[in-house]
């Protein structure tokens, strides 16, 4: 029987007690909420562009999923969300640097804002980890 788990990293920011979980482990799943760049101080956005803030959440998800006992290659679906479609070949750049073999599955989707104006790009992502 599975239980639900929540990951943290002493790396990556949680929020307010009552509000999400960045990481939860159900069994071999990994589920990541949508990341941003967010510093630890829960003000600062770190990056001016797609590629800077993209660099940023992808290296809280390896973060989480170190702590989840995965690792990048195991995240086998993520969205995308960018606050303007100019920001997609930045994170594409940043995503290389992450990742390698066949990419996760991916949805990418512009929207009119996210939490804060100077947020350009959050990405929430799935992994399965191997037996």
């Amino acid at each position: 029987m599975s239980i639900k788990i929540r990951i943290t990293s002493p790396h990556v920011a949680e929020a307010a007690e009552g509000l999400w979980s960045n990481c939860l482990r159900f069994g071999d799943a990994v589920y990541l909420s949508g990341l941003t760049s967010r510093a630890n101080d829960g003000q600062t956005i770190q990056g001016n562009d797609g590629y800077e803030q993209g660099k940023v959440i992808f290296q809280k998800m390896k973060h989480l999923m170190e702590a989840a006992n995965g690792k990048m290659d195991d995240i086998v679906s993520m969205t995308i969300f960018v606050t303007d479609m100019k920001h997609n070949q930045g994170v594409w750049k940043a995503r290389r640097e992450f990742f390698t073999g066949d990419f996760p599955a991916c949805a990418l989707v512009q929207v009119s804002g996210l939490a804060k104006p100077e947020i350009l790009v959050e990405i929430q992502a799935e992994a399965r980890l191997p037996a």
